[in-house]
């Protein structure tokens, strides 16, 4: 994909613009059991009278400086906390799929949404916690750990009517 280039200088308004180079944005995205990689082409003008440097802004990225795609996150997050998958296990099929992902980046991508998804779990937080009264369940959930595994507890709580 190439991004438009700039008809006029956004400093003066000249169109005697002289291109300087461009700078392309790679982002990781997943179809289905099909990954490919978008480029992002955003060239770069300056301009000849002026000299101010022109270019479209960089694509949004849901990870700052990150390369993953929206969709490719999202599945990393739903086989994390929705199919219990652990990211090792993640990890290892991406690189069975021709698509080699660090362990460690797949981590801090998991912490990067959840930092970006805090509000929305605050706001149905304070909501669950407002009701006048709450169901409780207290779930156990096994949790590896080195050389053995753990028990975790997760607490659900659920709004109850009158």
């Amino acid at each position: 994909m190439v991004i438009d280039a700039p008809a006029a200088c956004e400093c003066c308004g000249s169109n005697r613009l002289h291109k300087l180079g461009e700078n392309v944005t790679r982002t990781l995205e997943v179809v289905p059991r099909q990954s490919k990689v978008i480029e992002t082409v955003r060239e770069k003008f300056s301009c000849r009278d002026c000299e101010k440097i022109s270019q479209a802004p960089a694509p949004f990225h849901a990870v700052a400086r990150g390369s993953a795609g929206p969709s490719l996150l999202a599945m990393i997050m739903f086989e994390k906390f929705g199919q219990h998958q652990p990211l090792n296990r993640q990890a290892e099929r991406y690189a069975l799929e021709a698509v080699p992902i660090a362990l460690s980046t797949m981590a801090d991508a998991v912490g990067s949404v959840c930092a970006s998804l805090d509000p929305l779990l605050r706001l149905v937080e304070a909501h669950v916690m407002a009701a006048e009264r709450l169901h409780a369940d207290d779930t156990t959930v096994p949790v590896l750990s080195k050389g053995k595994t753990d028990t975790a507890r997760c607490w659900i709580y659920l709004p109850r009517g009158n």
